[in-house]
């Protein structure tokens, strides 16, 4: 049974970091594309970043654009988030997931997710 596990999330002032992580095991094909997704109370799940197989393609929501990294390494199953430069609207629960295919968006693409870790950014 596949399972995807988040870690590295808290409580961070407007301005912080944090580095968020995904352990994937009990799968022996790689997914083609690991993504980040938020969501916030009464909002619907969100976009945040995605990366193909190789790492060479990334994409990100606009609002994350030059604050949040996405990276994957291969041989740990493992793909990370770093988040620099938190502002309040960043505040959520992070989930990751993973699918076979091209990077998405959409959420409803990605076949596999984690149970969510809780980002704070407090101002």
């Amino acid at each position: 049974q596949v399972q995807l596990v988040e870690s590295g999330g808290g409580l961070v002032q407007v301005g912080g970091s944090l580095r968020l992580s995904c352990a994937v095991s009990g799968r022996t094909l790689s997914y083609n594309t690991m993504g980040w997704f938020r969501q916030s109370p009464g909002k619907e799940r969100e976009f945040v970043a995605a990366i193909g197989w190789s790492g060479s393609f990334t994409h990100y929501a606009d609002s994350v654009k030059g604050r949040f990294t996405i990276s994957r390494d291969v041989a740990k199953n493992t793909v990370i988030l770093q988040m620099n430069s938190l502002k309040a609207e960043d505040t959520g629960v992070y989930y990751c997931a993973g699918r076979y295919g091209v990077i998405t968006t959409s959420k409803d693409d990605y076949r596999d997710w984690g149970q969510g870790t809780q980002v704070t950014v407090s101002s």
